[in-house]
């Protein structure tokens, strides 16, 4: 689970063109929204097409998109839980 954790933040951090983080910037769980990484509403969408694009994981539910995007720890779990790629 730790390789999956590190693996997201590295796609994060790409994905999103956080040039000045590095993955041990990112604590496995601090929000990522808000006061945790201030990451917003046009970033959810980028980690939709992230989750959709590398695990085969599609967020329909915007209810949903708020419990997997709530910190990193949440998002690995659920994405063991429902890759599939």
């Amino acid at each position: 689970m730790e390789n999956l954790k590190l693996e997201l933040k590295e796609k994060i951090i790409d994905a999103l063109n956080l040039v000045d983080m590095t993955p041990a910037d990112i604590e496995d769980d601090a929000p990522l929204f808000m006061e945790g990484l201030g990451l917003d509403s046009i970033d959810a969408l980028e980690l939709m097409l992230l989750m959709e694009k590398n695990y085969g994981i599609r967020l329909s539910n915007p209810a949903e998109g708020k419990n997997v995007f709530k910190s990193i720890n949440a998002m690995a779990e659920y994405v063991n839980a429902n890759r599939t790629k």
